[in-house]
């Protein structure tokens, strides 16, 4: 499945950089962050690169309830907007 937005390709892109080790195909965006095996530290690194990437000022303490990949991106997107 191709990326359908700017948002979702930085989100896989830091996703493997982070998590060189995990497999693209397994990057689905049913899944969240522990469900990929990103520990906590993990967790805020990414969250930390990607509201640098995209320019984002949210808190990551913002980032806490989110769900899943795909509420991450929505999330990411209406923030960088």
């Amino acid at each position: 499945m191709s990326p359908r937005s700017q948002t979702e390709l930085t989100v896989r892109a830091v996703i493997g950089e982070i998590l060189p080790d995990l497999p693209a195909a397994d990057v689905t965006l049913d899944k969240n962050l522990r469900d990929l095996g990103a520990d906590s530290v993990d967790r805020v690194e990414i969250i930390s690169l990607l509201t640098h990437r995209l320019g984002s000022r949210e808190p990551i303490s913002s980032f806490a309830d989110i769900p899943d990949l795909a509420a991450l991106i929505d999330h990411l997107s209406r923030g960088s907007q």
